[in-house]
């Protein structure tokens, strides 16, 4: 299920190719040197006797090894690893870098996961090559870089904003692993020029830094914000993604508008939205920027929430997946090779919140997106919890999503519909409040959809469309969605649900993404009038 190379021979020709598809993979240490480096260093190719390949950069550094210099490669774009693995070790490195660890330790961690720590430590260990402490030290290192290069923090910011203790186990971190000292990695910061000077597209841009031309970069921040350039392997279909979330787009807690992006004049879009963290409250935005580069800008009540944040934002653009893999297995099937030819590098768009994903997900049983997207903005409107309003440059943005607790007492007043149905959404919050229904980023995903279906009001449908979203699964596809028949339609395919179900067994594991092609097919091209079709289920699932 992976994508990626697994052989010894596979992983040197990839790195003799500098094939910069394969950054974030693995890495590759140089026994010789005692450095560690992304597939696509432009560094000399070392002879195969010289070199060892880890799963992990926490692997690399637990073998003694430091980061490449040159080639920086915390700065890769994620695994896509994880969630294509449904496994423990998969499931463990969501958590972590969503700073499970940080915040609950290793008993947290292995609590969530079903484990025993002891055990725990040993599969990761087998698996990835360290155990749960040193990859959450290699999750805050990748932090703390982030912060040292691309912001003007104070260096004991970046230290508690990357989840360190102190200052001292935060300046020893960074000195093992970069050979750098913080004060020597700040001054590391990479412009566009030099990156394309190596090679690499860039995965840093400092404030201030020269662009083409000698243009500067115009990127600028307010006090108390942080503006980070966001890595991804391309291609990426970002105007689909911008036009997917725009027509679920709710008012007051998020917003998605085109935006001028200095120095051109052309329009670029954002996408901008409130969000509750473990910290308080946090606004967001996904935009671009002056060179054409994916951004988050985010204003945190917390600094330590920043790593959790950009996880989320992360997978809510799908920017740890593998198209060019992706796109090669699906192309296997010639029916769909012009759906790819149309949307190259289509993403799954994922979800920020989970809890939040399922009363999404119920509210859109049997009406299209538009009426879904009104009901939601309701509830919202009505049971949102307000916050002071953060300013035009957040778009006056202050409506955090109802708790699932308030949903469960007060739903009945703002929702609409059958009464069946309102029952099933508050009944559903109500076991998300008291904890009998656990959701999260790193379920198992067959006892996820299983906890799912014995709700009453949630049928196939809508357990599998969750568990696309949540868990970042793959391989799910909604034979019964009225989009992905209509797209399977225009491809040739059959469109009846068994027939459907049938044929895209091929494309296993990546049947999440033929769905997204389907659904693609029958949708407007991005920009043009009209939203996609409505994404219906047939059914609701819901209990006599």
């Amino acid at each position: 299920m992976t994508t990626g190379p697994t052989s010894f021979d596979e992983r040197y020709r990839a790195v003799e190719t500098r094939d910069a598809r394969f950054d974030g993979q693995f890495v590759t240490a140089v026994l010789s040197t005692g450095i560690y480096c992304r597939p696509s260093c432009p560094a000399r190719t070392p002879k195969p006797a010289n070199v060892a390949f880890y799963p992990t950069s926490a692997a690399a550094h637990e073998a003694g090894f430091r980061a490449c210099k040159r080639c920086l490669p915390e700065a890769a774009p994620g695994s896509p690893a994880w969630n294509v693995r449904g496994d423990a070790a998969g499931r463990a490195m969501r958590l972590i870098t969503e700073g499970v660890v940080d915040a609950e330790g290793v008993p947290g961690l292995a609590r969530r996961l079903g484990y025993s720590p002891r055990h725990l430590t040993r599969v990761l260990t087998t698996e990835l090559g360290a155990g749960p402490l040193a990859l959450a030290r290699a999750h805050r290192a990748w932090t703390a870089r982030l912060l040292l290069v691309e912001t003007d923090l104070p260096v004991s910011d970046v230290a508690f904003g990357a989840g360190f203790a102190s200052l001292r186990q935060f300046n020893d971190t960074v000195r093992e692993v970069f050979g750098l000292t913080p004060t020597e990695l700040r001054r590391q910061r990479r412009t566009p020029r030099a990156a394309a000077r190596t090679g690499h597209r860039p995965t840093g841009v400092a404030t201030g830094g020269a662009g083409p031309a000698g243009r500067a970069d115009q990127t600028t921040t307010a006090p108390g914000e942080i503006d980070l350039l966001l890595p991804h392997r391309t291609p990426i279909d970002l105007p689909g993604l911008f036009n997917w979330v725009r027509v679920r787009t709710l008012p007051g807690v998020e917003h998605t508008s085109p935006v001028v992006a200095a120095p051109f004049d052309e329009a670029s879009p954002s996408y901008t939205r409130v969000l509750r963290l473990d910290g308080g409250p946090a606004w967001f935005q996904l935009h671009l920027d002056a060179l054409g580069n994916l951004r988050l800008r985010a204003r945190l009540t917390a600094l330590a929430d920043l790593g959790a944040l950009v996880t989320r934002a992360r997978r809510l653009f799908d920017l740890d997946a593998d198209p060019v893999g992706i796109g090669a297995s699906l192309a296997r099937q010639p029916e769909l090779v012009p759906l790819i030819a149309r949307t190259p590098g289509i993403r799954v768009p994922g979800a920020v919140d989970p809890h939040e994903m399922l009363v999404r997900a119920m509210v859109s049983q049997q009406i299209s997106t538009a009426s879904a997207t009104s009901m939601l903005g309701t509830l919202a409107a009505g049971l949102g919890e307000r916050l002071p309003d953060p300013g035009e440059s957040w778009h006056h943005l202050s409506t955090l999503f109802p708790t699932m607790t308030v949903i469960a007492e007060r739903g009945h007043e703002v929702l609409r519909g059958p009464a069946r149905r309102i029952a099933a959404i508050r009944g559903a919050a109500a076991a998300l409040a008291s904890g009998d229904l656990v959701l999260t980023s790193a379920d198992d995903g067959p006892t996820q959809r299983a906890a799912l279906l014995a709700m009453p009001g949630i049928g196939p449908w809508t357990a599998d469309y969750v568990r696309m979203r949540i868990l970042a699964d793959p391989d799910v596809l909604l034979p019964g969605d009225v989009a992905a028949r209509a797209g399977a339609a225009v491809a040739g395919i059959p469109s009846d649900a068994r027939g459907l179900t049938d044929w895209a067994a091929r494309t296993a594991p990546w049947r999440s993404y033929l769905t997204a092609h389907l659904w693609r097919a029958v949708a407007p091209t991005p920009g043009t009038p009209g939203p996609p079709l409505p994404h219906v289920p047939p059914q609701t699932g819901a209990t006599p």
